[in-house]
């Protein structure tokens, strides 16, 4: 996790200062069968990668397939040449690359003395979430909730075996936020999971959950009162409900949201100010992500000589 946070933080760079590019997410709904699926397309000049990453949605998988709601390929293409240079299992990618943002914004926007990180949701996203924000953070106390009680004993007894931790259920969200200092939505959610009125200040938020117009893991209390960062403007306007629905109703204004987490990292804009404000990072996932670690997995898989080898050619 340490060298994804890295890898990404390293893109955000790349992508504030010019020399990435990434159209827009194209987004296919699959409405008969409850599905999703999104093509994200990337290039890092810096890092050396173009990738793209099919990347699907199916909320009913668990319940009725058995398999992860979120599936995912990418495909790692030479930058030299246009060749394919590999396929990768991206479920996997996907999970580790969202937990390694969260970490990058928590690093620059959390208060420092931060110790407590709230979870809603307990599926695999939860678990690389906790994973980067302890690699930024000296974490003591997790409190997961979930809709789910059995999913979040199960994740509580997981991080029980880290001695350094003390976990705990929460039997309301509410209990969640008024004895956090970072807030992760990492849900299915699509309406919020909490009131903001139940934040205290200093709180730092990071929402990586809801990816359309039309869903929200965060409020109108938490959005209004929250300096608002994103992953990428363009990104968020189009598919972050958590700041399009508020935007559409006026609670906030487009000058609301403060700046992109690259120019956070770039120092173009500043971040936290206060001890006591409160910060809120809002995420929808982006191919620059895919790119820094799926090139650092390649890279990794090359020197260990792991990998099936195979010629699309033949």
């Amino acid at each position: 996790m340490k060298e994804c946070i890295t890898a990404v933080e390293e893109a955000f760079k790349e992508y504030s200062g010019g020399t990435a590019r990434m159209p827009t997410r194209v987004s296919i709904p699959v409405p008969d069968d409850h599905g999703w699926m999104g093509v994200m397309p990337a290039y890092l000049s810096v890092a050396r990668s173009l990738t793209t990453k099919i990347v699907t949605v199916y909320p009913t998988n668990e319940a009725e397939r058995r398999m992860p709601s979120v599936l995912a390929t990418v495909v790692l293409n030479d930058v030299k040449s246009g060749r394919a240079e590999a396929i990768l299992e991206g479920t996997y990618i996907t999970a580790m690359r969202t937990g390694a943002v969260s970490g990058v914004a928590t690093k620059f926007l959390a208060r420092p003395d931060a110790n407590v990180v709230g979870i809603f949701g307990a599926g695999v996203q939860a678990r690389k979430q906790v994973e980067a924000v302890r690699e930024v953070r000296n974490i003591h106390n997790v409190l997961v909730y979930d809709t789910i009680p059995k999913r979040a004993q199960d994740f509580v007894a997981e991080l029980s075996n880290q001695s350094d931790l003390e976990p705990l259920v929460a039997s309301t969200p509410g209990d969640v936020v008024r004895r956090s200092d970072i807030i992760v939505t990492a849900s299915t959610s699509t309406h919020p999971v909490f009131s903001g009125r139940d934040m205290r200040e200093g709180t730092h938020v990071n929402a990586v959950g809801s990816f359309t117009p039309t869903s929200r893991e965060v409020d109108d209390e938490t959005v209004s009162s929250c300096k608002i960062v994103v992953d990428s403007l363009d990104a968020a306007l189009a598919e972050a409900g958590d700041l399009i629905i508020p935007l559409k109703e006026g609670v906030i204004r487009r000058e609301d949201i403060l700046a992109e987490l690259g120019e956070i990292i770039t120092g173009k804009k500043s971040g936290r100010t206060s001890e006591l404000e409160k910060t809120l990072f809002k995420s929808v996932g982006l191919g620059i992500q895919d790119a820094a670690v799926a090139r650092l997995v390649f890279e990794k898989a090359k020197s260990l000589g792991v990998g099936t080898h195979f010629d699309f050619e033949k």
